[in-house]
């Protein structure tokens, strides 16, 4: 994952408009970003600081707008419809990437009815237990207790189709295990049934459960990444603990409805540079377990035409289903 960002943000200083080029008197009034899930999931972690800082660097209010459902396709089909005049955005995420295999009949398209803007953020999945439903020390831990009682254990997700979904299918696949999938309407619900021990476990976002993993609710065994996260180096990687190979994030992005005009697509790119340079914001993001991105335009929309691929082919593998 790293890598490919890395790559891809190689190519943005050749093809992404010049962050010092003119921008037009924008914004004159109140901004939206529909946010396709319910508040208190990951996609919520980030968007609300960030919008925070640019409502106070613009002086115009940015207004989060979540309209969750159908593993976040719902939103991002209510965003694709909305006037294309620099007013709404669509904060999306890996969740969008998957969506093509998972569901054959979206009537809108990620690389044709939005203009890729810019990457937000990328942080590990983490594997989350609830401490007391399962009271295991690590990640081998977990692994002998589902291959003990195969099937007796659950995982919650934020929907059919999500990260959170098919970073369990990979994990069931690449261990040779069985764990029951358990569908909610985002991941703030389902991580709040993680806290109240409804679910035993959850491949999450490391952004949505830092602050849980903090307080001892909930107990992180691994990250699924090549290396330790920023702001939580006690937690290994799923290779140092035990499953080599597993690497899944989840990646948040922004896009604008298609025929948004160029000069305010730029004009919301400067806006992004301008906060990641933010030193209060950089903290919170590492913080949350990552660090400020820097992939914008033509090179974001490779990135995630890249992600679309191997997600599909992960769904095609695992066979992984609507529930």
């Amino acid at each position: 994952m790293h890598r490919r960002i890395a790559l891809a943000a190689l190519t943005a200083a050749a093809v992404s408009l010049p962050a010092q080029a003119q921008s037009p008197a924008w914004p004159t009034r109140p901004v939206t970003w529909v946010v396709p899930f319910p508040a208190g999931g990951g996609t919520d972690t980030f968007a609300r600081p960030l919008t925070a800082v640019l409502t106070r660097q613009t002086g115009q209010q940015f207004i989060i707008d979540n309209k969750g459902g159908a593993g976040g396709t719902l939103g991002a089909s209510v965003a694709a419809k909305a006037a294309p005049d620099g007013y709404t955005f669509f904060m999306g995420a890996v969740h969008h990437a998957i969506a093509p295999a998972m569901y054959p009949k979206l009537d809108y398209k990620l690389d044709s009815d939005f203009i890729p803007v810019g990457l937000i953020s990328s942080v590990p999945q983490v594997v989350v237990v609830h401490p007391g439903k399962v009271p295991v020390a690590d990640l081998k831990g977990l692994l002998a207790t589902l291959r003990a009682k195969p099937g007796a254990l659950n995982y919650g997700s934020a929907g059919n189709g999500t990260s959170h979904h098919l970073a369990g299918e990979l994990f069931k696949m690449q261990t040779q295990t069985f764990i029951t999938h358990i569908p909610y309407r985002g991941a703030g619900p389902a991580l709040q049934d993680l806290i109240a021990g409804q679910v035993d476990l959850m491949f999450d976002g490391l952004g949505s459960s830092a602050q849980h993993i903090r307080s001892g609710r909930i107990k992180a065994l691994a990250v699924a990444g090549t290396k330790r996260a920023p702001g939580f180096p006690d937690i290994p990687t799923a290779a140092e603990a035990g499953v080599p190979g597993y690497e899944v994030a989840t990646w948040y992005g922004l896009w604008a409805p298609k025929g948004t005009p160029k000069e305010l697509v730029a004009a919301m790119q400067a806006e992004l540079r301008k906060a990641f340079a933010n030193e209060d914001l950089r903290q919170i993001w590492i913080g949350l377990g990552t660090e400020p991105p820097n992939l914008y335009g033509e090179a974001f929309g490779q990135f995630v035409t890249a992600e679309t691929r191997r997600w599909a082919e992960v769904v095609k593998r695992s066979g992984a289903r609507l529930d």
